[in-house]
């Protein structure tokens, strides 16, 4: 049914506007009881015997929530066509969303007594909104309000802890002092904004000191992109990631990043110690400050954390602290504190009232017991939101039927390249091959090199619940022992992955080359390929470092290493950067699944040979589909860094009077190949480390709504990724628009909608982002679990940063990074001077500086079991009443090993 409403509105420029707004009302929409046989229900989801323990509701009854219920309480209803209802001249929105509630009430009411005796079955409304439960009261409906109703539940008394507190009852668990500046009203932020007066950003808490933050502006144009916050008055009950508006402070109230690494988490009182910031009166540092007037969007989500019990005996309010270090304290009231001691739990925040020193929330779930491996892997999923659900039937329906195989249609429509002798090299353990190589000579005594990558576009058609699922996932999520496949296993593990001797569906990029590495043509094509051979980086490095083998693969190898050596030192002569991070790898126990030894990884010339023809692939297709598709190609690009960013690096360069030029990548790659010190031969990886640090996120973005395509890391004018189909979705888009490109494939409409390229693009970058934090974090927890029973252990490192109260300390062996703190809450610290200008801490009589050498203890600390750490103490240089003695070391037992 149609329902419609016609009216005109005059414009700004004096014309008239006719409106016509259209309400289709759905007769399609079940009561969906049980008791009811007039509606044509097949599967009604309300039971006949509604039978729910409750000391004011002894009958069978449904419950209606109003919608300020749903939004506190609950998420997402919808009503019939009998229950719709216009709003009326002069009645708020709110106000006709609550009559609208009543009528639908009513009608169940009505409805459902028909259905039953006398209406055994009765309908309970629940509100927290006096005026509509008093005309709900006059009505005749039974109305509660929603903690009355969850008090008299008989059976279950813990969803008292569940329920979001509304406005009046944080004011009731709050002191009367005024501890934060009122926010400003929304219609007077708007204006500010529009006016200039203030800026609207993101707030970026700092995850080592919950005293500092920043706002990023979203606006494009705006001299500041960002804007420092110090204190907590000037936070202002800002949360991590809310929208927010600041005011500017005047330039004599601008400050500097504080340099101080907060060894705690948050204060243990109720006032927070505001000296720990610092104002340092370097100029040439001084970032634009100010403070936050109001917050125009929360962005609160249920927190991962652990209870702190209150000291009080029989208190029922107690302090949550979340897993994220960026998120603030909460209170929360709960009658299970007992029970959840110890215990990973969910708390959602409801309020933060101005005079509270912490927001206000309540439990939603317990996750289980703390350090539990199972339990620390679905917090640090649900912490970084990554989708890791089994995929629905909805999704698993759309797969192809097993036993499945390649058709005599795929024959006809597909170069068969099956005689061709490809390989795939991938590290120990990999069942998901997306890539396969081969080089051969032609009969024109040129190399044919061919890259081919599992057609997955094939078995993800566009629209279905299998290619929606998949966006939605982005990327999968590789953690130590655990990967969350964006696809189902049957794709990412079997008939997508390019397993050696079986015959599978690859989109192949085959380049025809001379000796020199230089391409005399390329075409892209839908082939059949059959690998010979799945080999690991080492196995394909042992055949091409031995003399003795000369089969087809291992030539075939060969030729690909040469020409992949020709192709880097190309990409760095035109100003490719060569940058380095620390990685580690660990070796987990074949009974127990504990990491029993950890070291950094060590890459071989074979994967640099992989990286070369992956990273031409994905230029030569870049290029094809811009060519094609103008507007709407999918690409990536690395965005240059701002100057500010090389602050610290060149300064970590001139401490060893050295210069480093960063006006280009070429001018950068430059200087950092020919920045070496004697008798220092990891000075250079160093600075490399260093350098990463600089770099700016690169990101995916469609050709049609940017300008800027070009690749900093890389040196390329442009980009994208082709080669990694099974586990980015970004690369499923690619495929479709190299498939219409070469006529192998039909298009859609959102594949050519460069504003939903470009929303999909936002959420790729949000997941790939947040995969690698979750990857960050499982390595961080192995490590922990590595260092729990191995005691004291003695090793070199390198500063990597100086700051006020700290170094922090690389340990290349382990590639691990840590703190070594000088200023000691528990006796008396060392005298301590700091210079940002070298950047260099003097303790004592001892001066540190960038990137020398220490010797160091390393040890968990497990006092916090929530934020367990790795702890590090100075042994070298000795600095009396600093320094540690060494510790004895004591021989470990032999186990069998599991690389992870």
């Amino acid at each position: 049914m149609l329902k419609s409403k016609t009216f005109v509105k005059k414009t700004r420029s004096g014309g008239v506007l006719k409106i016509v707004r259209e309400h289709y009302l759905r007769d399609d929409i079940w009561c969906g009881s049980e008791v009811c046989k007039e509606c044509k229900d097949e599967a009604p989801v309300l039971q006949e015997h509604a039978c729910i323990e409750s000391d004011l509701c002894s009958y069978p009854h449904y419950l209606i929530p109003d919608t300020n219920v749903l939004l506190h309480q609950v998420c997402g209803f919808s009503l019939f066509r009998e229950t719709f209802i216009e709003r009326e001249q002069g009645e708020s929105a709110n106000d006709r969303n609550d009559r609208a509630i009543r009528v639908a009430a009513k009608w169940y009411t009505d409805h459902l007594a028909k259905k039953t005796n006398g209406g055994s079955l009765k309908v309970v409304l629940l509100t927290d909104d006096r005026a509509n439960k008093e005309k709900a009261e006059q009505d005749g409906l039974i109305v509660y309000r929603c903690e009355e109703y969850i008090k008299s539940l008989i059976g279950n008394p813990e969803l008292m802890d569940r329920l979001a507190l509304q406005p009046d009852d944080q004011n009731e668990i709050t002191g009367s002092k005024l501890l934060f500046p009122e926010h400003l009203p929304l219609s007077r932020i708007q204006s500010g904004i529009k006016n200039g007066m203030f800026l609207q950003g993101t707030f970026h808490a700092n995850r080592d000191n919950y005293l500092e933050g920043k706002v990023f502006i979203n606006r494009e144009g705006e001299e500041i992109n960002e804007v420092l916050l110090q204190g907590l008055q000037n936070l202002n009950r800002a949360v991590h990631q809310d929208v927010v508006a600041v005011e500017l402070f005047p330039k004599e109230r601008w400050v500097a990043p504080s340099s101080v690494v907060l060894q705690d988490d948050s204060p243990n009182d109720e006032d927070a110690d505001e000296d720990e910031t610092e104002n340092n009166v370097n100029s040439s540092v001084l970032k634009p400050t100010g403070r936050v007037v109001g917050v125009i969007k929360r962005n609160w989500r249920p927190f991962c954390g652990m209870l702190s019990q209150s000291m009080i005996k029989e208190a029922t309010r107690h302090l949550f602290t979340p897993a994220d270090r960026r998120i603030p304290r909460i209170r929360i009231e709960t009658r299970q504190a007992a029970n959840l001691v110890g215990q990973r739990i969910m708390v959602a925040i409801d309020g933060w009232p101005k005079n509270s020193r912490y927001p206000n929330g309540h439990f939603v779930k317990n996750l289980g017991s703390a350090g539990d491996k199972e339990t620390e892997t679905e917090v640090l999923l649900l912490e970084h939101d990554v989708p890791h659900q089994p995929f629905s039937q909805a999704v698993l329906s759309f797969l192809p039927q097993m036993p499945w195989s390649i058709t005599e249609e795929d024959l006809k429509v597909r170069a068969d390249l099956r005689h061709l002798c490809v390989c795939s090299v991938d590290p120990p353990g990999c069942t998901d091959i997306d890539d396969t190589l081969h080089c051969r000579e032609l009969e024109n005594g040129n190399l044919e090199v061919g890259v081919h990558i599992a057609d997955v576009s094939h078995f993800i058609r566009p629209g279905n619940a299998l290619d929606q699922e998949a966006a939605s996932r982005g990327t999968t999520v590789y953690l130590c022992g655990k990967r969350i496949d964006m696809v189902p296993e049957l794709l990412s593990s079997n008939l997508c992955s390019l397993r050696s001797n079986v015959e599978r569906l690859a989109f192949s990029c085959i380049w025809e080359m001379n000796h020199n590495a230089e391409i005399i043509k390329a075409h892209f094509t839908k082939s059949i390929i059959n690998s010979k051979a799945s080999l690991t980086y080492a196995e394909a490095q042992m055949r091409i470092d031995d003399s003795n083998m000369n089969d087809d693969i291992t030539k075939s190898l060969r030729g690909l290493n040469r020409l992949a050596k020709i192709l880097k030192s190309r990409r760095i002569a035109k100003g490719a950067l060569t940058l380095s991070s620390p990685e580690v790898r660990f070796h987990i126990d074949s009974e127990t699944h504990d990491p029993i030894d950890m070291q950094s990884k060590e890459l071989k010339e074979t994967n640099s040979m992989v990286e070369e023809f992956m990273l031409l692939a994905n230029i030569s297709v870049a290029q094809k589909i811009y060519d094609e598709f103008s507007e709407c190609a999918l690409l990536r690009k690395h965005p240059s860094p701002p100057p500010s960013n090389y602050d610290i690096l060149i300064k970590a360069a001139k401490s060893r009077d050295l210069n480093i030029l960063t006006d280009s990548a070429k001018a950068l790659a430059d200087s950092l190949n020919n920045a070496t010190v004697e008798n220092f031969p990891y000075f250079n990886t160093l600075l490399r480390i260093l350098a990463t640090r600089c770099m700016m996120q690169a990101v995916y973005f469609c050709s049609g709504m940017d300008s800027d395509f070009h690749h900093y890391g890389l040196a390329s004018p442009i980009y994208t990724h082709f080669t990694s189909p099974i586990r980015r979705y970004a690369d499923i888009i690619v495929h479709r628009l190299l498939a219409v490109a070469i006529n192998a494939d039909s298009t859609y409409p959102d594949l050519m909608d460069k504003h939903k390229q470009t929303a999909l693009c936002n959420n790729l970058n949000y997941r790939h982002k947040m995969a690698q934090y979750a990857q960050r974090a499982s390595v961080a927890f192995h490590t922990q679990l590595f260092f729990k029973n191995k005691g004291i252990i003695n090793e070199e490192g390198f500063i990597l940063f100086v700051r006020k109260n700290a170094i922090i300390i690389l340990i290349p062996k382990f590639g691990l990074e840590g703190a070594v703190f000088f200023d000691h809450k528990d006796r008396p610290s060392p005298r301590l001077s700091f210079d940002s200008e070298g950047p260099t801490l003097k303790v004592e009589e001892h001066t540190f500086r960038m990137f020398d050498k220490v010797k160091v203890t390393i040890s968990l600390d497990a006092s916090n079991i929530q934020h367990q750490r790795i702890r590090m103490a100075l042994v070298e240089p000795v600095i009396p009443g600093v320094s540690v003695p060494v510790p004895e070391s004591e021989p470990e037992a032999k186990k069998p090993k599991l690389d992870c």
